[in-house]
């Protein structure tokens, strides 16, 4: 509760956070939205692909074009108010005062090079692209603790939020039933592909076009695979386990959350308690539900004794029928506006917003219709494959081909509809650091929940 306090004092000593941003993008420019308006911070550096678009999107946010002008890296931290914009992301994560790198590119595997090599140099890490995240974020946990830095997902996106609250669970002595977020979600849209996901999304084309939206960014949040990637990283970084075969979105109001969050013995819909799952926003027939946690994060939490359940009931906490189980809710999360909490966090206090502790959870490609040899995945939220929550221990038997590694990927054996790929189904490039680290995750943590932080 005083990172605001320390933020101000690392201001008026003149020795901020000196900060290097990988992606300047709609995740990136929300972040650089709040900059300006953060003490203690100094953006020294920002290397995207277009640093055009990255000064355009600077400007889109407010900026004055001089605070970006810095004509390189030392010029910006010499000055300690402007901002050098430029492609070398190597250059960025090696400089000696660069203290924390937000990587925001959105591409798994270029994120999991811009990680390595930032701890290789001593840089904490705050992780945007959680989908490197869910297929090796255990691992790099451990090269992070072995490089003497701090890794973490980023606060603003929903897997932080989720551990923040399951924190705050045990941290006042209550058992966590279940916790997750919630989603628009009716089963069929596992076959959505970008030609289809404005329909179901709620958007015509025209206002796509004109909001500039990407079709194959949101189709991953509504084909499934995002709330995968998602609850991955929450199961990996809580140690809570994941349903057997994959997310169920059982449909409910955030009246309904306590209800339909308890085992199924008690009435609800888990296999059992310390669950990570995902609320529909719609009803099985697609009505939509009123009060739903749609853009939100809940944790169900259990009354162990009657005295605790006596407090719920005298101070009108709303649990389930039981009066046992209470859920703590947060119905909308602001994204990259709120990524400055991860920031301040690695850098003043030496502690993640959530990192991985346990390899739990997996996330598995899965075809979204027939598959020939020969085709080409085009990985997350296209139209080849979607992403399926599994257990570790069940991806691992099955030799399973990680979501976030099955961009631009030979087929080489025929995959029927609804079959989980395996390495076996597909030409990998095996020359890339992330797929490399994905196997060295699996030789050493070959039984997973094994303990790596």
């Amino acid at each position: 509760m005083n990172l605001h306090a320390k933020l101000r004092q690392r201001a008026a000593e003149g020795r901020p956070i000196r900060i290097g941003l990988i992606g300047a993008g709609k995740f990136g420019s929300m972040y650089l939205a709040q900059v300006p308006r953060t003490p203690g911070v100094h953006l020294a550096g920002i290397a995207d692909l277009s640093p055009a678009n990255a000064k355009a999107n600077l400007a889109r946010v407010g900026w004055e074009s001089a605070r970006y002008g810095a004509a390189s890296l030392d010029a910006a931290l010499k000055d300690g108010h402007t901002t050098h914009v430029g492609e070398d992301w190597q250059a960025l994560v090696r400089h000696p005062a660069i203290d924390v790198i937000v990587e925001c590119t959105g591409h798994p595997i270029a994120a999991v090079d811009h990680c390595l090599e930032a701890f290789a140099h001593g840089k904490h890490v705050v992780n945007v692209t959680v989908e490197a995240d869910a297929f090796c974020g255990p691992l790099l946990a451990r090269r992070a603790q072995e490089a003497g830095v701090v890794y973490s997902l980023a606060f603003g996106d929903q897997p932080a939020l989720i551990c923040d609250l399951v924190d705050w669970a045990r941290t006042c002595g209550f058992p966590v039933v279940a916790a997750g977020r919630g989603h628009k979600w009716l089963p069929h849209f596992s076959e959505s592909t970008p030609e289809t996901v404005w329909d179901n999304w709620g958007l015509t084309p025209e206002q796509a076009k004109r909001g500039g939206l990407n079709p194959k960014m949101f189709n991953s949040f509504l084909d499934g695979s995002k709330p995968s990637i998602e609850s991955t990283a929450v199961a990996n970084a809580t140690g809570l386990t994941v349903p057997s075969d994959g997310l169920l979105y059982p449909p409910a109001s955030i009246e309904d959350i306590p209800f339909v969050t308890r085992p199924r013995s008690e009435g609800g819909v888990l296999e059992r308690k310390g669950m990570v799952e995902v609320i529909s926003s719609l009803e099985t027939d697609g009505r939509a539900i009123p009060y739903e946690i749609r853009m939100g994060v809940w944790v169900t939490v259990e009354a162990e004794t009657d005295y605790i359940k006596n407090c719920f009931e005298e101070y009108k906490a709303h649990t389930d029928p039981s009066g046992r189980y209470f859920t703590l809710y947060k119905r909308w999360h602001l994204i990259g506006l709120e990524v400055g909490v991860s920031v301040a966090s690695v850098a003043l206090r030496g502690e993640p917003t959530g990192v991985a502790t346990c390899w739990n959870a997996d996330v598995v490609a899965t075809a979204k219709r027939d598959l020939a040899p020969g085709e080409m995945l085009d990985g997350e939220g296209g139209s080849t494959v979607w992403g399926k929550l599994l257990p570790a221990d069940k991806s691992v038997q099955m030799g399973g081909l990680p979501l976030g590694l099955a961009h631009d990927v030979k087929v080489v054996r025929p995959v029927k509809k609804g079959q989980s790929l395996s390495w076996n189904d597909v030409a990998m490039d095996t020359s890339t650091r992330a797929w490399q680290l994905r196997k060295q995750m699996e030789d050493l943590f070959g039984t997973p929940a094994l303990k790596v932080a």
